[in-house]
């Protein structure tokens, strides 16, 4: 009869069986499921030998070994396994940039995670993002506290291989490397009475082999955590102490730690080295150790535990062992100087040990980039006052612009309520409560405000943010920069803007604020999508981020960057799938979204009758341009563009749809010269289709041709083709070097590529290497004169079949 599960965790998995009859069944099923990338979760009970598993898999395997694991203590410490495995701090807030941090360290080699349910909810989310990419392969202990659906998706993405309980070969073995003078008869009992749990059957063995055969076991239930309890009563008190100490902290420890207890726990082979520090075998040992503490020796024990660790860690157990003061005293000089992670796991749990903390904490929260635990906290803090603008900062950090402006009603007024009901203001309101801001406060003394206030002007939003970072306040330093990089990508200046934007990631990712390197880095992307550089690696750069897990603001220019990129090398289908999922968009970014559908509409010769609702800046005057052009093409009347004052190359492209002459064209085509290409090649077609001399018309054709190639748009360089036919001038697009065509196998790969499968999985579908892959797709790039990948495909796609080589 199965034990029942243990109070208060959740019970077990019910998993399919793959088969496997035992142990080295299971090793062969997890190498197969792992010969290539994927996810292979071992399940099962405390003791049951899943660490073992990993550990044999881990020496079989021919490729590196990334091993970590999670830790009872620190189970709340975002990443953790990861940066065991990897030996290097990890993104934890941000999941894109953590897989992508994760895959660059452990790249070409085996991802190896035990005890998942002491991991965070990160280290479970990313691991099927990991597993696209290389294998992993994980243990979960059943039952575990896991959530529901956090587990549920975890074991979707994996093969699940249940621990094989042990065979009658497979427990005498064990028994007799434990006790090996043990009598088969008495090994052969304990082997029934462990329940097929090694961990059981080697703690009742070693008990065994030190009781007379006419002394009778103790009667214990097949429970092996009462078995393993039973073990531990028999351990010295010096052993017993130490793994409770190690159960407590729940990661390794220094052998003074320890006492004399660190040489007891190494003889009955209870702990482990790892490095100059010891760690229990089996942790579920180690949590029973501690578990079966009386309330007073627990309480004592982490009161000990608090003086000899220090920081964060010791103001955890001055809180277990029941000393709040100590331990509010003991997380506030942990925050005192710390960095901004460090900062804010201290404050969180001064707001868990006293609720008037939890502002301090919040900020401390946001300015770490940790979003969600900023309000969490908050709804342990009395409403109103300075919780109400605390709140309204992590709101729109998440993007609930409309949810932010809301909670303000509550926030007591002043120059910080009044910067964010500035930032907040929807687009229409913002310049009249400028004013009226600019009025009331005419010694502007708050960086804050003054920041807010210097709108898109990009040279005093830069001076705001050094101003905000000399005050110390790193929340304003980020709006300002983020305020910094819209001005200027809505002023056209996009290489600027994509520099701005990787500045300032940089310096968020050095601060530990993840959120915010996330939100610069999808800008970036934006920026270099709109300016037409390097599509193919852009795509790469932005899939990486493509996460539901990113903030909404980020979430959104990246699927747009993506769409865009696609869009114009070719891939509409793909390009407008994605937009069709752009559903709860922020509002902000609502004009965005509805130019990129009109957009991808007109580059599929399929623009939609209704145009965008007009909006200011670039995205707003790019509306307008692709206005003129659907309604060139369908022969409508356009839109009439607003009296507003649009960037500069925007204002001379509108005027020259309004003359609709070539010179005003060409002046636009020269306004975009380095800005961005896909306007630039714009401006080239309509120079073209207004020319009445076709000598002038071939050779914007041809410039609109060549740009197009060098970018890799390939939808405008086949309408600047189109053209070019229309004068009888016809192009041999194949490469001097191609020497033929392509291989029946570079003609398959290319299919594929077309088809948007990564160059993994085409290797998996065919049978050969990504290596091999790649190459093919080379070759054909070289052969087809193609500039990217995805130029490739559309090539092979539009041409006439050709024999292969073979």
């Amino acid at each position: 009869m199965a034990a029942p599960p243990t109070p208060g965790l959740a019970p077990p998995i019910a998993s399919t069986p793959l088969g496997v009859a035992n142990r080295d069944d299971a090793l062969r099923a997890m190498a197969g499921a792992l010969a290539g990338p994927g996810l292979v979760v071992v399940t099962g009970p405390p003791g049951s030998g899943r660490t073992r598993l990993l550990e044999r898999l881990a020496r079989a395997s021919k490729r590196p070994v990334h091993a970590g694991g999670g830790l009872a203590m620190l189970s709340g410490q975002p990443a953790l396994a990861l940066e065991r495995a990897t030996r290097a701090r990890m993104p934890a807030d941000d999941l894109p940039l953590l897989a992508e941090a994760v895959y660059s360290r452990t790249r070409g080699g085996l991802l190896v995670i035990d005890d998942l349910q002491w991991c965070d909810a990160a280290t479970l989310a990313v691991l099927p993002v990991l597993a696209e990419r290389l294998p992993v392969a994980a243990a979960l202990r059943i039952p575990n506290r896991l959530g529901e659906d956090a587990l549920a998706r975890l074991l979707a993405a994996a093969t699940v291989i249940p621990v094989p309980e042990l065979t009658d070969a497979e427990a005498a073995a064990l028994v007799a490397e434990a006790a090996p003078a043990l009598p088969a008869t008495r090994a052969a009992a304990l082997a029934s009475r462990a329940g097929g749990n090694p961990l059981a059957l080697t703690a009742l063995a070693k008990r065994a082999a030190h009781t007379g055969p006419g002394e009778p076991d103790a009667g214990l239930p097949g429970d092996p955590a009462s078995a393993a309890a039973a073990a531990i009563a028999d351990l010295p008190r010096a052993g017993r102490t130490a793994l409770a100490v190690l159960g407590l902290l729940g990661r390794p420890a220094h052998p003074s730690l320890l006492g004399e207890g660190a040489q007891v726990l190494a003889d009955a082979g209870l702990a482990v080295a790892e490095g100059p520090f010891l760690r229990p075998a089996s942790p579920w040992m180690a949590e029973i150790a501690a578990g079966i503490l009386d309330t007073e020796a627990r309480r004592s024990m982490h009161e000990h535990l608090a003086d000899a660790t220090q920081g964060v860690e010791s103001a955890r157990h001055a809180h277990a062992a029941g000393l709040p003061s100590r331990a509010l005293a003991t997380a506030l000089a942990a925050a005192d100087g710390a960095g901004p992670q460090t900062r804010a796991e201290a404050l969180l749990l001064a707001a868990e040990i006293d609720p008037a903390h939890a502002v301090p904490a919040a900020r401390a929260a946001l300015e770490a980039g940790r979003t969600n635990a900023a309000l969490a906290v908050l709804d342990q803090a009395p409403a109103g006052g300075d919780t109400a603008v605390v709140r309204a900062w992590a709101l729109l950090a998440v993007g609930e612009t409309g949810r932010a402006r809301a909670a303000l009603a509550e926030a007591p007024e002043g120059p910080e309520t009044d910067q964010l009901r500035l930032l907040c203001a929807p687009p229409a309101e913002r310049a009249l409560l400028a004013e009226e801001l600019r009025a009331a406060y005419p010694d502007l003394a708050h960086p804050g405000l003054a920041a807010a206030l210097a709108g898109d002007d990009p040279d005093a939003l830069a001076a705001a943010e050094a101003l905000a970072r000399d005050a110390g306040d790193a929340t304003t330093a980020a709006w300002c920069a983020w305020s910094r990089v819209i001005a200027l990508a809505d002023a056209a200046r996009l290489v600027e803007a994509e520099a701005v934007a990787h500045e300032a990631a940089d310096r968020a990712g050095a601060d530990g604020a993840y959120s915010w390197q996330t939100r610069f880095l999808a800008a970036a992307a934006w920026c270099l999508v709109l300016s037409g550089t390097g599509l193919d690696n852009v795509i790469a750069a932005a899939q990486s981020l493509a996460d539901h897990a990113l903030p909404a603001v980020a979430d959104t220019l990246i699927a747009a960057s993506i769409a865009l990129a696609e869009a114009d090398t070719g891939a509409l289908g793909a390009a407008r799938a994605r937009l069709s999922r752009l559903h709860d968009a922020p509002a902000a970014l609502d004009g965005l979204v509805a130019w990129l559908e009109h957009e991808t509409a007109w580059l599929d010769g399929q623009p939609g009758p209704e145009a965008p609702e007009a909006q200011p800046g670039l995205v707003g005057g790019l509306a307008h341009i692709t206005g003129r052009w659907i309604a060139y093409d369908t022969g409508t009347e356009p839109v009439a563009a607003d009296a507003t004052p649009w960037p500069a190359p925007v204002a001379t492209t509108l005027a020259a749809w309004d003359k609709a002459a070539p010179g005003p064209f060409a002046q636009a085509a020269s306004a975009w010269d380095g800005l961005a290409a896909r306007e630039q090649v714009r401006c080239l077609l309509a120079l073209a289709a207004h020319s009445g001399e076709p000598q002038a018309a071939v050779a914007a054709l041809e410039a609109a041709e060549r740009i197009a190639d060098e970018h890799g748009l390939i939808v405008l360089a086949g309408r600047a083709r189109r053209g070019l036919r229309r004068h009888d001038v016809r192009r041999d697009r194949r490469s001097a070097r191609g020497g033929g065509g392509l291989t029946d196998r570079e003609a398959e790969v290319l299919r594929h590529v077309a088809s948007g499968h990564p160059s993994r999985r085409i290797a998996e579908i065919l049978g050969i290497t990504a290596e091999t892959v790649e190459t093919h797709i080379r070759s054909g790039m070289r052969k087809l004169g193609a500039k990217t990948r995805t130029e490739a495909a559309v090539l092979l796609s539009a041409a006439p079949a050709e024999g292969g080589e073979g």
